[in-house]
């Protein structure tokens, strides 16, 4: 027999960012132990519940108790279990007891080979577990497993010790219609759920475990399921932005939504205004101040301008919701006027003026202050910039003035506004727009799909920025181990290759590395290599997020690249060559003429030009003459860019490569004959694999 089984935990608040998370880890580690135990089938799957005062999980078709299975257990070595008569010895006695089978004799066990000795086995039909027996042991264990950073200690009513995320109340264990008497974080079960804190019901006794979710909502005004909730928030938001004429922008605050969404047990959207004077401030500044101190969301016109007003998820649904808006709209206003008057205080000192205040500010006790990271900047952003063809003096202007709105009243509140607020500041203090730009721009990719800046000034000062980031922490020996980057190191480097790659930036990436360790202080120790190989091991996580194959991305990094501009075309020229039909029958040759090769070479035999003169078998010629036919017009198309020509222009060598290698012997006897050889597959696997090592493409 199945029924429903239905958990709930309820609780004081629970911190409203790991809501949803939390929900669903209690539902899955529940789930998963009630599986391992029998108790469910794999086509059963659980349904999660999360609010600001509960965790709950339904899980349908559960059984009473679980099938009967049957067993073998090992009893003892036959050596063990027999005396030197062969009777069964005390041993024997005592392992059968404590296995449950006391009544058990020699004649009732099986005697098999274990390993190289014989053992004694026993057989027997397990009686499956009872639901009550496994929950009992589930409960605590799913309690015990949540993802919970930080637990609180507490004493219940009875005087029990208790650590949970927040101290519980209540405990709900339904099964069907029944009650199962289990115990967890000191409460014992019951059927008494609770309803919204001011408008539903205190207490709802539930029938069965089936009408939880509906019970809840219409006797105790509380939406359970998580995503029911967000989603009924998420259409309330669209109908009052939609009844004004306002735009959400809500793709991009996804996380506030379901933030609020865990604050909330029956959301109710309410509009609300601040006086438009506030609009005089720059919008990135408001919009943060609503959404971090009150959790609002702004709303906008059709460009995207902020607009004096702002939606209310409200945990109470009145008819009159007048003391609700006003009270949000008193609390927002002090908010704002924080806010307008750190900005105007901060443009009173311009931020060239700002930059000796940077010598305070401490970057790494290693690598001194910001403002000695500044010179640096400024020399690497200069350097950078004569290499892509733009200003150096911007460049170096720039660089100057990147970090001074650190120590601006705005940026010490809002630490997510620096490079957004210097941008503002450096507009009013009159500075070049390029300027200007690239001081904001110079943070850019904050973070995956980010926009990568757009102008010449303001990519040389991100490049400079990552760069001189990466060589400095490579340097001091701080780079990122396991899960730990303090420094955001993936991220730069990261940030480094969208740049170079998307902006198709001919510039080298060796060099660029060369010279930002050149900047370093003296004490900096270089670690070039130690670096390309951290950023050449991001690039291949990178470009197989692009959709790119493991073997595709080898063959292309083969011999690290430095000009990563031309990556997509040789990874897309790679792609065309595989769908070639001879290309498979190539990759397989260049794997064996790699093999060959390297062979040679670890016992010192130097590679020459393959020499016409010295070849003698019919297929050596054909290969030659195939080879100084196809190579000289595959070095044309490489020299313009095709790289999809040049790979596929090889495919006319798949005749003679599978005749040579049928038909030639490589490693013979005479050193001439072999070394001439070998020197032609040399040239061979040259000619190829000037674009990609097409031996890494073999699966």
């Amino acid at each position: 027999m199945t029924k429903t089984l239905l958990i709930e935990i309820f609780t004081e608040e629970l911190p409203p960012k790991s809501l949803s998370q939390l929900g669903a880890a209690f539902a899955d580690e529940f789930f998963k132990r009630l599986r391992s135990h029998g108790l469910t089938s794999s086509e059963t799957s659980p349904k999660f519940y999360a609010t600001p005062r509960r965790l709950a999980v339904s899980i349908p078709n559960v059984l009473t108790k679980a099938a009967d299975k049957p067993a073998r257990v090992k009893v003892l070595p036959v050596n063990v279990a027999l005396d030197a008569q062969g009777n069964p010895s005390a041993a024997l006695s005592k392992k059968l007891a404590s296995l449950g089978f006391p009544q058990l004799s020699v004649a009732d066990l099986e005697r098999a080979v274990d390993g190289k000795a014989e053992s004694f086995f026993y057989s027997y039909t397990a009686p499956g577990i009872d639901l009550v027996t496994a929950l009992q042991t589930a409960l605590p264990e799913a309690v015990a497993a949540l993802p919970i950073p930080k637990v609180m200690h507490y004493q219940t009513e009875a005087g029990v010790d208790v650590q949970f995320v927040r101290p519980a109340h209540g405990l709900i264990a339904l099964y069907g219609n029944e009650v199962i008497p289990v115990n967890v974080l000191g409460l014992s079960a019951d059927r008494i759920t609770h309803g919204h804190r001011f408008q539903g019901a205190a207490d709802i006794t539930l029938d069965n475990a089936d009408e939880y979710n509906s019970k809840l909502a219409k006797e105790g005004g509380v939406i359970a399921d998580f995503s029911e909730r967000l989603e009924e928030i998420r259409r309330q938001l669209q109908q009052h932005a939609t009844k004004i004429g306002a735009h959400l922008r809500l793709e991009e605050r996804e996380s506030l939504l379901a933030e609020v969404t865990a604050l909330v047990e029956n959301p109710t959207v309410y509009l609300g205004e601040f006086e438009s004077a506030f609009l005089e401030v720059p919008q990135e500044c408001l919009i943060l101040t609503m959404q971090q101190n009150q959790k609002y969301f702004p709303l906008f016109d059709q460009t995207g301008k902020l607009l004096n007003k702002f939606l209310i998820v409200s945990n109470m649904r009145l008819d009159d919701p007048k003391n609700i808006v006003e009270g949000n709209q008193r609390v927002i206003r002090p908010r704002l006027a924080d806010a307008r008057f750190f900005f105007e205080q901060d443009k009173k000192l311009p931020l060239a003026d700002r930059i000796a205040q940077l010598a305070h500010v401490v970057y790494h006790n290693k690598l001194g202050s910001q403002l000695d990271r500044i010179g640096r900047l400024q020399r690497l952003a200069s350097a950078i910039a004569e290499k892509l063809g733009v200003n150096p003096a911007l460049a170096d202007r720039a660089a100057l003035l990147c970090k001074a709105d650190l120590v601006t009243n705005m940026v010490g509140e809002f630490p997510e506004l620096q490079g957004i607020m210097g941008r503002y500041y450096a507009t009013h203090d009159g500075e070049d727009p390029q300027v200007a730009e690239a001081i904001e721009a110079h943070y850019r990719p904050r973070f995956a799909g980010d926009v990568l800046p757009s102008s010449g000034i303001a990519t040389a000062v991100a490049l400079a920025d990552k760069l001189s980031t990466l060589t400095a922490i490579f340097g001091i020996g701080q780079a990122p181990t396991g899960d730990k980057d303090p420094f955001a190191l993936r991220r730069a480097a990261l940030g480094l290759l969208r740049i170079l790659i998307e902006q198709r930036l001919t510039v080298d990436l060796h060099a660029l590395i060369n010279i930002a360790f050149e900047i370093q202080p003296s004490a900096i120790k270089e670690a070039p290599a130690d670096l390309q190989a951290f950023i050449y091991e991001r690039l291949r996580g990178f470009l197989r997020e692009q959709g790119y194959t493991a073997l595709e991305v080898e063959s292309v990094l083969y011999n690290q690249p430095t000009k990563l501009d031309q990556l997509p075309a040789q990874l897309a020229a790679v792609r065309a060559f595989m769908e070639l039909p001879e290309a498979q029958s190539l990759v397989a040759a260049n794997k064996r003429v790699a093999n060959i090769l390297k062979k040679s070479e670890e016992s010192g035999e130097a590679f020459a030009k393959a020499d016409a003169k010295q070849l003698q078998e019919p297929a050596e010629h054909a290969l030659y003459e195939s080879l100084q036919t196809i190579t000289p017009r595959a070095a044309e198309l490489l020299a313009n860019g095709d790289y999809t020509g040049y790979l596929k222009s090889f495919a006319g060598l798949k005749a003679p490569v599978d005749a040579f290698f049928d038909s030639v012997m490589v490693m013979v006897e005479d050193n001439a004959l072999r070394s001439n050889r070998i020197a032609l597959l040399n040239d061979l696997r040259h000619a190829m694999n000037r674009v990609a090592d097409i031996s890494k493409l073999a699966a």
